[in-house]
């Protein structure tokens, strides 16, 4: 069951949208985060989404002063995904005097530096919406990401193309010079590093990576 859980500072409207919204929110005074859910991913391992809400009057403040940093810093260090949410609508690099470079340094510096994710929403109920959206995201059974692209329909010959391509350091060219040397995958998987190596554009570090793919234990 996803819990949600909002400082009892922020604004009231926003917790008037979250109550029509029918979100079982409940109101504390949050030590880190303006908004924290917590969940569970698809392996029933716990997760805490901490979210970070400033007006756009508020975000340039918090530039000067530096605030928004330690805030973000701290968040980072106690959840498992930070965000931050920059709420309203207007240009803000018109609402006070600040230099343009100034605010797109610190857009860049939380995106690329912290790796914090910045959602811009245009209202309270925009924010609420989106807030919605996360919860109904978490209640979601969840399934793992297949690492690999769907490419359809295959024909035999390309599965085992495909298979062989997924080795590390192998590919299309070298998966069919593997495939035509040793005839099968299984005959592949069972090769040794020295027989790998006597395939052409196998050197020894790729057989020793393939080797190592195929043989060492799933953690």
């Amino acid at each position: 069951m996803t819990k949600l859980f909002i400082d009892r500072r922020e604004d009231k409207n926003l917790i008037l949208e979250l109550e029509k919204r029918k979100l079982p929110i409940q109101v504390k005074q949050l030590a880190i985060a303006d908004i924290i859910f917590h969940g569970e991913d698809y392996n029933k391992n716990t997760v805490s989404i901490g979210i970070e809400r400033k007006t756009q009057t508020d975000f340039l403040n918090s530039i000067i002063d530096k605030r928004i940093i330690l805030q973000l810093i701290e968040l980072k260090q106690n959840v498992n995904s930070p965000l931050l949410i920059i709420e309203g609508q207007e240009n803000m690099y018109r609402i006070r005097n600040f230099h343009p470079n100034a605010i797109r340094g610190m857009l860049a510096s939380i995106a690329i530096d912290l790796q914090i994710p910045i959602i811009q929403t245009k209202s309270i109920a925009d924010t609420a919406a989106f807030l919605e959206t996360i919860s109904k995201r978490l209640e979601k059974p969840k399934k793992p990401i297949s690492l690999l692209s769907k490419r359809k329909p295959f024909t035999l010959k390309e599965q085992q193309e495909y298979i062989i391509e997924s080795l590390p350091g192998i590919g299309p060219l070298s998966s069919k010079n593997l495939l035509q040397k040793f005839k099968s995958v299984s005959n592949i998987m069972n090769a040794t590093e020295k027989q790998l190596q006597e395939t052409e554009r196998i050197g020894k570090l790729k057989a020793k990576e393939i080797r190592k793919v195929i043989e060492s234990g799933y953690e």
